[in-house]
């Protein structure tokens, strides 16, 4: 007993000696990383947010132009156009030309002198086409606005992609910051500052930095600042955490210890197992219920230990929300889903894989560069994946969530909202956030009874689903009269035990293959589920 209480001594006698030395700097880096950051974000989403507000004033006005003017290049059409630019802070020119580029007229009579800085991009959820263009002799660049009119003619709008010249803006950076606006294809078109250093810098914590989308248009605001040159501006507050941490720790790190020791906290315990791999995927396929083929499956995760335990996800998901820790272990995932399906893929090039997300996801437009990071250069494409996001917890409404939203439909992804039902959406909630797939929990699913002929509730969620033009898949099904019931309200998607439960790849992969190789069968419920 004295020998292990001299041992527990020793050790909180060495941990006190450093604490001055250690705990000061590391809480000091964590409170100017809190802060910078959020100065960082909220400097990103205010040049986002204007971006965002000039394109679709840009959109706005050039639709109205063009529905109250019948024809173009007439008398009615210039004053229109010169009326929305006196109206508007963003506006400067309207043009009309055909397809090849030769100005028919503009809103005051005179050759539009502009040159294209990027080739014309798709905005999804809008009919029109952005391009970045050097406008006249601006020295910011402009946004050409442009939707087609009739078969032969093109109208477009032009706005400042700024209200500010580039030396303005160097005026609101901190020293050796830099702030970069991109297109989602990688192209640069306004840089301030040198972000040299930025793009070479070896790890995360060199920078601090923040990232954020101009709503629905393809528009990446980057802004970083060395850690270095913002560290440095809080020296006079070495001494207060100094002293606060030889006051405050002595007492603070017994408990702690104390408590470490006698519990073990599963933080330590999930972290070390996401760092060894040990949270693995299993895959759920999805099964088509008219035809009996794969369309996808849905990646769902076990702990798999050491021993030869498998803890199931509902033991350790909500903990690794509340710690953070879903983040890293949803990367840990993803890339495991690279390595374990990216043959498959190929051969399935039709395959979707839905990856959950978490709440905490949508509070970080990092999650975009991960899945860039992770699936850019694999055979695994963007438009195979679906990320799901629980109605169970519905996300907040606010530019960050918008962004990551807005980026990974960018890249062709799609959104699914599982347990569909569960939680307070409506429509219009659900529209806002720009929902592709709707998954019906399988509490609607376990409704349906044999001899069931109606289930309101379930009917309901259906028809909610075809009113917002979404894929459906009905989660949970275990028995031929769901699956049947579910196929004869046009719901094609399903997943369930009737099927296949969560399979290793190994398993999933001799599935998958088995339906594929079978080609396209006859509607045949019965053999599908005796090959799960």
């Amino acid at each position: 007993m004295k020998s292990k209480f001299s041992h527990v001594l020793m050790l909180l006698g060495a941990v006190l000696a450093f604490v001055p030395i250690v705990a000061v700097d590391y809480l000091l880096d964590a409170y100017v990383q809190y802060r910078e950051k959020t100065y960082a974000q909220s400097y990103v989403e205010t040049i986002s947010s204007h971006i965002n507000a000039s394109a679709m004033d840009g959109v706005a006005a050039l639709r109205k132009v063009i529905a109250a003017s019948p024809s173009l290049c007439t008398p009615t059409f210039v004053t229109n156009a010169q009326t929305a630019i006196e109206a508007s802070l963003n506006l400067k020119q309207f043009l009309v030309e055909n397809l090849d580029g030769v100005q028919y007229c503009d809103a005051y009579g005179r050759m539009v002198n502009s040159s294209p800085l990027s080739q014309p991009l798709p905005v999804p959820g809008l009919t029109e086409t952005m391009t970045a263009v050097k406008l006249g002799d601006m020295a910011m660049p402009v946004l050409k606005i442009t939707q087609t009119f009739g078969e032969t003619r093109r109208v477009s709008a032009f706005v400042p992609l700024l209200g500010e010249s580039e030396s303005a803006l160097s005026q609101t950076l901190p020293d050796a910051a830099m702030m970069r606006v991109t297109l989602t294809n990688g192209l640069s078109i306004v840089t301030i500052g040198d972000p040299s250093g930025f793009d070479r810098r070896t790890t995360s914590a060199d920078y601090v930095s923040a990232q954020g989308y101009a709503g629905q248009f393809p528009i990446k605001v980057e802004f970083a600042v060395p850690f270095a040159m913002v560290r440095a501006s809080y020296a006079d507050l070495d001494v207060v955490f100094t002293v606060i941490a030889c006051i405050a720790s002595a007492a603070f790190l017994l408990l702690n210890l104390s408590y470490v020791r006698r519990s073990r906290v599963p933080a330590f315990d999930l972290e070390r197992a996401i760092e060894r791999n040990e949270i693995k995927p299993y895959y759920q396929p999805v099964i088509n219920l008219r035809t009996g083929a794969l369309v996808g499956c849905e990646v769902l995760c076990r702990w798999e230990k050491r021993n030869g335990q498998v803890i199931p996800p509902g033991a350790f998901i909500d903990y690794a929300e509340v710690t953070g820790l879903a983040i890293p272990m949803t990367v840990s995932l993803m890339q495991q889903v690279r390595n374990d399906l990216g043959e498959l893929s190929k051969t399935i090039p039709d395959m979707k894989i839905s990856i959950n997300l978490f709440e905490g996801h949508f509070r970080d437009v990092g999650i975009v560069e991960d899945v860039q990071a992770i699936f850019g250069q694999s055979p695994i494409s963007f438009r195979q994946l679906v990320f799901e996001i629980t109605e169970r917890r519905p996300l907040n409404n606010s530019m960050t969530t918008t962004s990551v939203i807005s980026g990974l439909h960018a890249l062709g992804a799609r959104l699914a909202m599982d347990d569909a039902g569960t939680g307070h959406s409506n429509l219009a909630y659900l529209a806002t956030l720009g929902v592709d797939v709707i998954k019906i929990d399988r509490i609607f699913v376990d409704m349906i009874k044999p001899g069931t002929t109606q289930v309101p509730v379930l009917d309901g969620l259906i028809a909610m689903a075809k009113d917002l033009d979404c894929e459906i898949v009905a989660e949970g099904v275990e028995t031929e009269e769901q699956a049947l019931y579910l196929r004869s309200r046009g719901v094609l998607h399903a997943q369930g035990y009737i099927f296949a439960p969560a399979l290793k790849v190994g398993a999933f992969k001799e599935l998958a293959m088995a339906l594929h190789t079978a080609g396209n069968p006859q509607p045949q419920l019965e053999v599908v589920a005796s090959a799960a």
